[in-house]
């Protein structure tokens, strides 16, 4: 024991003014398996610390806690108050295998002072002491620590894990700067009997705790080997340990055991494993000197043998559990029957485990119990045999490591270029969307309109995804994706977010449960004719040596299609000849159509990448999930640029310039072209040539290519002269120009160095500054390529080619390699570009044509002097095309196509902007009305683009009909918050709303149809939308005529919609019908928060059905039920409601012939009601007790802030018990008490109550007879209270003197703003005397004096100080 008989103690006290013990010894017991062990509790009571003086050698038992804290007279001891589980641990990190549980007890010796307080565990202001374990002997370590203090004053001992009562450490402790007698009391043959008795209890208790714990352990052992659950490292070990501690206590009554085997370097070994076990639950990494860290080391170690029998067992555990199957468990069985490792009742043991991985545990849990024999038959077999599953068994770990650092080092090289200077804007922080299939936009739309549709506002109603849980399932019931399909336009960063996902995987991070990522680009699978799924593997991997292992269905492997657009195959779905044979060779379009649609290796995981109009070939019925890289919005721009350039002048000289060319902006939506931008902005800046920044997209990648085609020329410097250009770039350039024309006919994005041959462009060009500018190259094990740096630079190069080649081509330019009719001078040409453009059902060639127009202008032509051969231009070609278009405007179908819309686009890059400035204009205006020709509507459809005012608030109010919206239907998607009050629409218009509100691509999040007369038909269309749409929150249907049976169609599209927020039935005659009907929707939908049914004669069987639901609804905040002849009886069942709710913050229940009964009952609910805070009861006749009722309230409701009671038949009588309430009630904020016969002596009352009152800010008197007196009364008040912000006291029949007064009181007050002085008689005088006053008050910004007989000042006398 720690003081066993041969021991004895002497007790003693410290008395008051004796001194210190200099030196000391604490001695804590504990044992190893108690370490983070869940549910383990222990008490003070089984702590027993002996502290014994060095100069007197004597002993005392310093502490035998119990709850609180003991004390001796110089030296205290504090304790927690009980021991329990605690979270979080220091770094707040969890070292137990439990996340809910970690240990801790905290034991702080220090000298008796009078601030210790009676709390546990805060020992922070002793932490004075120096950690001095590490130097004990190994022999000290064991089952007991002692810890020598140099000084006990101040010291703090953390201890980590559950402290046992005693231990069996029967030797005492030494130190080699303490003798040993000076430690331990000697030379005694007992302690005294109460020391005695308490310690041979203790003795007891310890023995009774380690036999349980010991079971524990082994019980818990088994129980999480048999449900194969990922225990903690640590648990392991020390589960490990325990089972040898078991295992020696069985052979414990052998004289020759192993024991005598070992070695004493094998125990130190052994030994010193362990105790890095435990140095790891104490890594505190601040204040290490405040810390004596106690910590025991392991008990009796197990044999050498033993280890080796883990070992291997250990080291593949995972494998075996993940990928033995049924036939190889039962061919090992068989195997370890016939050598003899397994009997027969094993055997049944093992299938009689239950699940396969049961079995798998079992049998490993038998076979480490045996000796080293089972263990070399287990590895033996399964090394040696060729069966697949043994050879993942034995080698996955080694080949993925390998496969890992292979893709690491061939997509490191990416990483600068991959990552952005701005952490905001990396990958790593951004987020995918979680789309639900394609548009028609995505379909069949150019990326830039795509880009102008979106124009980087975030979609809301889309579930981002982060990049970690791509392969991830969505919620808990649903399985992983098979074929994950990732749509960007070009230049999102789709290659980017690929390398990504590569570079974190094969470091670990992400995706760790994916054996093997195998990424592939269609530009390499270009290169490919015909081979095998397993060749394909082994041809871009040569490393993976059997790559029939990595797609076996035991693996969980990723296969990466990257760039699906730029496939030249097709792929054919329906008629693709079906193969499921991983080693027979297929077509290359075959072999991708096979593994897509799950034919060919269907256990392996698919990603694919593609811009959006090639990504609808893939039938959505075979793909999991849909997800989109979006782009830049205009704060990630703003962003950008101030991380791109160093200079802050610079990103703000390029903003402000983005911001007044919104198509420059809209082109920033994509991070490519915004890099593009920015760099060509800054080097015209840097090149003071004094050149005017690009206005049109033509301009600016002139500029940009002029940029490239300067060979070495250092940014900031002169700009260099034409006449110095590279003779070689002008050749380079139309070479480029003419590969960029046909490739884009063909839809090819990508070349290979055979095709840039094939237009004599030299190799050893693509290397210099314009073709490194212009061209990527791109390389791997099977194929090099070429692409343009973006798509809209090929398309530009591409127009370039085609402005020069026009002027003097014979032929069609379209027909490459045929013979047309002939096509002679440059418009015929242009003519033919437009109408190509125009046919094309993907609009391909759409920003091909807006360049070509760009090129008439002489300020994009003008950078390119030096390198196309332009010639002369008189400016009839601008002026002829100007026309040209506009007549192509005017013509055309009934519906404005997104094909025509690019015409508008053309005109601004010919800086044509006339008509555009004029639609602009009347729609900021509103004063479209009658203006809207088919030209008009293009344009506006343009504007819905590029301009964010117009399409945030696009103002339509009487300015459509039938045909109008029919024409503008295709652009009005794009709008954010459409009006389209008063336009007389009927319901076949709402047949169009509706279908324009079903679209994918809607992007409509508010609606106003105000004014207009719809009826329940069109209610119903509007209803079919609602049931679909995911945009749309806010719906205003005010004074139309849908009825009660229009309300029903929409009530029912309200259960199932979860996105509406706010809808506004006002004045739609409804009646009680339709009220019930919403009262349905109000029990069951989750999201409406603002509801609005003004004028619809409810009444009181509506109000009770509303108030019911009301009592189980938590989301509505604001009920507007105004004139709806509620009475007495519809406002008792809304306030018994209120009693119930406490969601609702509004409630308007304005003219409803509200009397005092019905008052009597709201304000009792106010007593009880916690959460509204405005309350408007105007126009109704609550009366004085009405109003007596009401201060009542206010006396105990404090979180009312808004309170309307105008034309209520208060009196002075009513006012005065209200001024009342005022003086105490610190909630209300405005209070509304117009037209109420009130006079000056209630005026009195509120003005008293001003004076005491800290949180009204808004009082309203008008249109009552307070007169001068009421007045003055309110100016003495204002002169002390400091709350009020506006005094509303239009027509209170106030003269000069008042006036004057008033005048008065703002020299002194220096908090009202706003003063309405309407509407009485303050004559110039009071006039003068306010206008004084205004000389020396700062804090009034309104005062309305108007109407008050000021004669010529009348025009003049609302001022804005």
């Amino acid at each position: 024991m720690l003081l066993h008989s041969s021991l004895s103690c002497i007790d003693q006290s410290f008395l008051p003014g004796s001194t210190v013990p200099a030196r000391g010894a604490v001695v804590l017991c504990y044992d190893l398996f108690s370490v983070c062990r869940a549910g383990t509790a222990l008490t003070n009571s089984s702590l027993r610390d002996m502290m014994c003086s060095v100069k007197t050698s004597s002993c005392s038992p310093l502490l035998s806690t119990t709850r609180g804290r003991q004390s001796h007279s110089s030296t205290q001891v504090r304790s927690p108050s009980s021991w329990t589980s605690s979270s979080p641990t220091p770094h707040s990190t969890n070292l137990c295998p439990s996340p809910a549980f970690s240990s801790h007890i905290d034991l702080c010796l220090g000298p008796l002072s009078s601030d210790w307080q009676e709390q546990s565990g805060d020992c922070s202001s002793l932490i004075q002491g120096k950690r001095v374990a590490d130097g004990w002997p190994a022999t000290w370590r064991r089952g007991v620590t002692v810890a020598l203090l140099p000084c006990i004053s101040k010291v703090r001992l953390r201890v980590w894990g559950n402290i046992q009562a005693l231990s069996d450490q029967s030797e005492g402790p030494h130190h080699p700067d303490v003798a040993h007698e000076s430690l331990i009391c000697s030379g005694r043959t007992s302690c005294s009997s109460s020391n005695h008795g308490r310690y041979h209890q203790a003795q007891i208790g310890l023995i009774i705790a380690v036999l349980l714990l010991l079971g524990l352990g082994a019980a818990l052992f088994t129980y999480f080997y048999r449900r194969r659950r990922p225990l903690d490292y640590y648990t392991m070990e020390l589960s490990e340990h325990a089972e040898g501690l078991q295992l020696q206590q069985t052979r414990a009554t052998n004289k020759n055991t192993l024991r005598n085997q070992k070695s004493p370097n094998l125990l130190m070994e052994r030994k010193a494993h362990y105790d890095s076990i435990l140095d790891r639950s104490k890594r505190i990494t601040w204040q290490d000197d405040c810390y004596v860290d106690l910590q025991s080391s392991s008990g009796p170690l197990s044999s050498q043998s033993e280890t080796e029998e883990l070992g291997w067992i250990q080291k593949h555990h995972d494998q075996l559990q993940r990928f033995t199957t049924a036939s190889f468990l039962e061919e090992l069985l068989t195997h370890l029957r016939k050598m003899d490792v397994l009997s027969l009742a094993e055997e049944s043991k093992i299938k009689e485990a239950g699940r396969l991985q049961d079995q798998v545990n079992m049998l490993m849990t038998i076979i480490t119990s045996k000796d080293t024999q089972g263990s070399d038959a287990l590895q033996g077999f399964i090394e040696s045999s060729d069966s697949p599953v043994a050879q993942l068994i034995v080698n996955h770990d080694s080949m993925v490591k390998e496969h890992k650092e292979v893709l690491l080092r061939q997509y490191e090289q990416y990483r600068d270029r991959d990552s952005v200077s701005c952490l905001k804007l990396n990958v790593s922080s951004r987020s995918l969307l979680l789309v639900d299939g394609l548009s028609d936009l995505q379909q069949k739309e150019h990326d830039l309109m795509q880009v102008g549709a979106a124009r980087g506002r975030k979609r809301n109603h889309l579930r981002q995804l982060g990049l970690a849980k791509l392969l991830e399932p969505l919620t808990r019931v649903s399985l992983p994706p098979r074929v994950s399909l990732t749509i960007g336009v070009a230049g999102i960063g789709k290659t980017t977010w690929v390398r990504h996902f590569i570079r974190q995987w094969s470091q670990g991070a992400i995706s760790t449960d994916v054996s093997f990522v195998l990424p592939f680009t269609f530009c390499e699978l270009n290169s490919l004719e015909k081979l095998s799924a397993e060749k394909l593997v082994k041809t871009a991997f040569p490393h993976l040596t059997d790559p029939g292992l990595v797609l076996t269905s035991s693996c969980r492997t990723l296969l990466i299609l990257e760039g699906l657009d730029e496939f030249r195959c097709t792929l054919n779905f329906s008629d693709a000849a079906p193969c499921d044979d991983p080693k027979k060779e297929v077509s290359i379009d075959d072999l991708v159509t096979n593994i897509i649609r799950g034919n060919l290796l269907p256990d392996v995981a698919v990603w694919v990448t593609s811009r959006p109009g090639v990504a609808s070939l893939v039938p959505g019925g075979l793909v999991d999930r849909v997800t989109e890289i979006p782009g830049f919005s205009p704060k990630d721009i703003q962003i950008f640029l101030n991380h791109h350039f160093s200079e802050r002048d610079f990103a703000t000289k390029i903003w402000e310039h983005l911001e007044s060319h919104k198509i420059l902006m809209v082109m920033c939506y994509i991070p490519c072209i915004c890099w593009i931008v920015a760099d060509t902005l800054m080097y015209i800046i840097q090149s003071e040539t004094q050149e005017s920044l690009p206005r049109t997209c033509t301009e600016l990648y002139a500029h940009f290519c002029s940029m490239k085609a300067e060979v070495g020329e250092p940014r900031g410097r002169e700009h260099v002269k034409l006449e110095q250009l590279h003779g070689s770039n002008r050749k380079l350039l139309g070479n480029l120009g003419r590969l960029a024309f046909y490739g884009l006919l063909k839809h090819k994005y990508s070349f290979s160095e055979q095709d840039l041959r094939a237009y004599g462009i030299d190799l050893l060009l693509t290397q210099s500054s314009l073709g490194a500018g212009v061209l990527v190259r791109e390389e791997s094990a099977i194929y090099v390529t070429y692409r343009f740096t973006h798509l809209t630079l090929q398309e530009f190069l591409a127009a370039t080619f085609y402005h020069v080649s026009s002027k003097r081509a014979i032929f069609d330019l379209f027909s490459e390699s045929t013979m047309s009719w002939p096509k002679i001078g440059f418009q015929n040409h242009f003519r033919s570009a437009f109408q190509h453009a125009q046919q094309a059902e993907d609009g391909h060639l759409d920003v091909f044509v807006r360049f070509l127009t760009g090129l008439l202008c002489p300020a994009a032509l003008k950078p390119l002097a030096g390198l196309l051969p332009l010639g002369k231009d008189d400016g009839n070609q601008k002026a002829w095309a100007a026309g040209f278009l506009q007549s192509l405007l005017v013509s055309g179908g009934a519906v404005v196509s997104l094909r025509t819309v690019n015409l508008a686009y053309c005109l601004q890059e010919l800086q044509h902007t006339e008509l555009l400035r004029s639609v602009e204009e009347g729609l900021r205006l509103g004063s479209l009305a009658g203006k809207l020709t088919r030209a008009h509507c293009v344009v506006l459809g343009y504007l819905l683009h590029v301009s964010p005012e117009c399409s945030e608030q696009t103002n339509l109010t009487g300015s459509l009909n039938y045909a109008t919206v029919k024409c503008l239907l295709p652009q009005l998607l794009y709008c954010s918050h459409l009006r389209l009050e008063n336009n007389h629409f009927k319901d076949d218009v709402m047949e169009l709303l509706g279908s324009l509100l079903s679209a994918k691509d809607c992007h409509i999040q508010r609606i106003s149809l105000a004014e207009n007369v719809i009826g329940n038909k069109g209610a119903k269309a509007l209803s079919r939308a609602l049931l679909v749409n995911r945009t749309l929150t806010s719906l205003n249907l005010r004074n139309n005529n849908i009825g009660s049976k229009g309300a029903k169609f929409l009530a029912e599209a309200l259960k199932m919609n979860q996105v509406l927020v706010s809808i506004n039935f006002q004045n739609n005659s409804i009646e009680e019908e339709g009220a019930e009907a919403l009262a349905e929707v109000l029990q069951c939908n989750r999201k409406l928060v603002s509801l609005n049914l003004r004028k619809n004669s409810v009444g009181a069987g509506g109000a009770k059905r509303i108030a019911e639901a009301l009592k189980t609804n938590r989301t509505l905040t604001k009920l507007i039920l105004c004139s709806n002849q509620l009475g007495d009886k519809g406002t008792i069942a809304l306030a018994e409601a209120l009693t119930h709710n406490h969601t609702l913050l509004s409630l308007q229940l304005q003219s409803n012939s509200i009397s005092n009964k019905g008052m009597t009952a709201l304000t009792k609910a106010l007593r009880l009601n916690r959460g509204l805070v405005s309350l408007n009861l105007r126009e109704n006749s609550i009366g004085v007790e009405g109003a007596k009722n009401m201060a009542h309230a206010l006396h105990e409701n404090n979180s009312l802030q808004e309170l309307d009671l105008t034309a209520n038949l208060l009196h002075d009588e009513g006012v005065q018990a209200i001024a009342g309430a005022i003086k105490f009630n610190q909630g209300l904020t405005s209070l509304h008490l117009q037209w109420n016969f009130i006079k000056s002596t209630a005026t009195k009352a509120l003005a008293h109550a001003l004076l005491s009152n800290s949180t009204m800010q808004l009082l309203d008197l008008q249109e009552n007879s307070i007169g001068n007196e009421g007045v003055i009364f309110l100016a003495e008040a204002l002169k002390t209270n400091v709350s009020l912000r506006t005094l509303c006291i239009q027509g209170v029949s106030a003269g000069t003197s008042g006036a004057i007064a008033m005048a008065k009181a703002l020299m002194t007050n220096q908090t009202l703003q706003t003063l309405d002085f309407r509407g009485n008689t303050v004559g110039m005088e009071g006039a003068k005397a306010l206008a004084n006053a205004l000389k020396s008050n700062r804090s009034l910004k309104s005062l309305n004096l108007q109407e008050n007989s000021l004669g010529w000042m009348e025009p003049y006398s609302s001022l804005q100080p």
